[in-house]
């Protein structure tokens, strides 16, 4: 029986790897909304998620990790409050290549980032190790709405770098909760 669970999620545009993140770190298939993609204009790739995406994570002491990922399309955006209910944290990954970033950046903080309340991360992939111009323009966009969060260059497809995000994450989490104990 599991004796504790909390719940991640991933969000981000289309294309950022939100689907491939959960799939690094999942024990189980995952489950996926995949469906082909009408919007080749704005990410050009055979699918993507229409509803949410969904893996598990099984803790050695019998607790878990439920992974949610968001779709990423704005036509969908009625659905992220709905994923983001009771989240413990939220990951944002970014497409560091596209040539709205910054857009995509204030769009997905003003939804998911509760005034700099919810833990939040972001990680930005797609980007060379060596070029920390996107990092520092993402931390600039950010410091100007004080909000003070980890930004990560990052490749969902290694799972090393994911797990960086969650504990990253999880270290913003345990953060929060100290602070509200010291209240």
């Amino acid at each position: 029986m599991i004796s504790n669970e909390f719940k991640i999620l991933f969000t981000g545009p289309m294309g950022a790897g939100k689907t491939t993140a959960i799939t690094q770190l999942s024990d189980q298939d995952c489950v996926s909304t995949d469906v082909v993609n009408t919007d080749l204009e704005q990410c050009d790739k055979e699918m993507t998620t229409a509803g949410l995406d969904y893996g598990y994570i099984s803790l050695p002491d019998g607790s878990g990790v439920r992974l949610y990922g968001t779709p990423g399309q704005e036509r969908f955006q009625f659905m992220w409050p709905i994923l983001a209910t009771n989240a413990a944290g939220v990951i944002l990954l970014l497409n560091g290549e596209h040539p709205d970033l910054e857009e995509h950046l204030e769009l997905y903080t003003n939804a998911f980032s509760n005034n700099g309340e919810t833990p939040l991360v972001i990680g930005i992939g797609r980007i060379s190790s060596d070029d920390f111009t996107r990092i520092d323009r993402v931390t600039e966009k950010l410091a100007a709405k004080h909000l003070f969060v980890p930004v990560i260059s990052v490749d969902v497809r290694e799972c090393e770098d994911v797990l960086l995000l969650v504990e990253t994450l999880l270290c913003q989490i345990e953060a929060n909760e100290m602070e509200l104990m010291q209240v």
